[in-house]
């Protein structure tokens, strides 16, 4: 029995670049984003120019997580306890913790089959009179047609934020993701493009949003030393309303960073390359059915999904043993018990009762998740592959006639 061998979490080294200078970084003690000599500009500094650079943004605030800055970013807009924010039910559990956070209450919309916010739902609940925010999760890399979104939600005047952890580098009719809300978040955490362990941005164009944003991290009124921020003249009144939530980004992390954003574009080629490979193959196999992608959408696939449609709760709990056993661990959305970083949005008690989503239940009970980490080659995406179609043929197509193994 054909097994596969390699870590689905075993990440790529450092590079060389960014372990030097992190050596660097760590010989002059000088860890602290504000803690230079000279006042010379320090890595986080000039990450976030750099970063503000890549995305095409005005203003960037490197932060300690990428949870901290879709908290952050909430209230940066405006949200207040008890304010109700829309939020897509296919989401991880760090996006309505952050909504909790900020106090304030998610509305879940469902889901459509290729694993996207439903835009009609969205639409029928952004017309609630007291609905005004939209935390928007491009959940697992997987656009929506943001033309329509948009304008779903400048039409009913709601503010969007952009859950962009998964889409770093990605963009929609060329325009980039976490452009297109008021304000974009990314993540840095290990399993995301860029790994700094933990670490997050927040982008924005706007002005007061972006100081307040930097207030909340704790800038000990040294914000002149930001240097994609917004004039000093715009903290006169800010500074003193905005209190210190102390989430702000070290110089070490910075350091790792650096290199690999001007890595990225071409790591997110060598993501699309794997994801291709693994996508054609799972294609050809009768019971699985993988998300339609539309050219607008110009993704970057850490990750692939697909779903099992025909198979119930135990098929599918058969073939992820199954697969587990020869070497390839799935995750299951449709679990209704939380397993490593994957929850479903019934299992957030402290949110509440859960709310009725029938079609976002129906989408996640056959949704099947596996990471593509740039630790795989292409031969390792075929291996792969191979595996879950002799499983798929061992449990489910041979049981049916005229079936065959693909």
């Amino acid at each position: 029995m054909t097994t596969f061998n390699k870590s689905f979490t075993q990440q790529e080294a450092i590079p060389d670049a960014g372990i030097e200078r992190a050596l660097e970084v760590m010989r002059s003690g000088r860890l602290h984003r504000y803690n230079s000599a000279a006042c010379e500009p320090t890595e986080t500094e000039l990450l976030e120019k750099e970063f503000a650079d890549y995305q095409g943004s005005r203003y960037c605030l490197a932060c300690a997580s990428g949870g901290y800055a879709l908290h952050v970013a909430m209230r940066a807009v405006g949200v207040n306890p008890g304010d109700k924010v829309l939020c897509n039910a296919f989401t991880l559990a760090p996006v309505p913790g952050a909504i909790h956070n900020a106090g304030g209450v998610p509305v879940f919309v469902e889901t459509t089959d290729d694993f996207t916010i439903d835009l009609d739902d969205l639409e029928s609940k952004a017309t609630a009179a007291d609905v005004h925010y939209l935390l928007l999760s491009h959940m697992r890399g997987h656009l929506a047609d943001m033309d329509r979104l948009m304008a779903i939600c400048n039409r009913h005047d709601v503010v969007v934020i952009e859950d962009c952890a998964h889409t770093m580098g990605a963009s929609w009719n060329g325009k980039k993701s976490g452009s297109f809300g008021q304000v974009g978040c990314f993540s840095t955490q290990t399993y995301k493009h860029m790994n700094s362990g933990e670490g997050g941005f927040l982008t924005t164009d706007d002005d007061e949003v972006m100081a307040r944003a930097i207030i909340y991290s704790g800038s000990y009124m040294l914000y002149e030393r930001h240097l994609a921020a917004p004039p000093k003249e715009t903290f006169a009144r800010i500074r003193f309303e905005t209190p210190n939530y102390s989430g702000r980004m070290d110089n070490l992390r910075a350091a790792i960073l650096r290199p690999q954003l001007a890595n990225l574009d071409k790591q997110c080629r060598r993501w699309n390359e794997l994801y291709r490979i693994t996508e054609a193959g799972l294609k050809q196999i009768p019971c699985i059915r993988l998300p339609e992608r539309p050219e607008a959408e110009e993704f970057v696939a850490s990750s692939i999904q697909f779903a099992l449609p025909n198979q119930n709760e135990a098929d599918i709990q058969r073939f992820l043993k199954r697969c587990d056993t020869r070497g390839v661990p799935l995750k299951w959305f449709g679990d209704a018990d939380p397993k490593g970083y994957t929850s479903r949005f019934d299992s957030w008690r402290y949110l509440g009762e859960a709310p009725s989503l029938p079609q976002t239940e129906r989408v996640l009970a056959t949704m099947c998740d596996m990471r593509l980490p740039l630790t795989f080659d292409e031969a390792d995406c075929r291996l792969i592959v191979r595996i879950i179609a002799e499983v798929c043929d061992e449990l489910f197509l041979s049981a049916e006639p005229g079936a065959h193994s693909s």
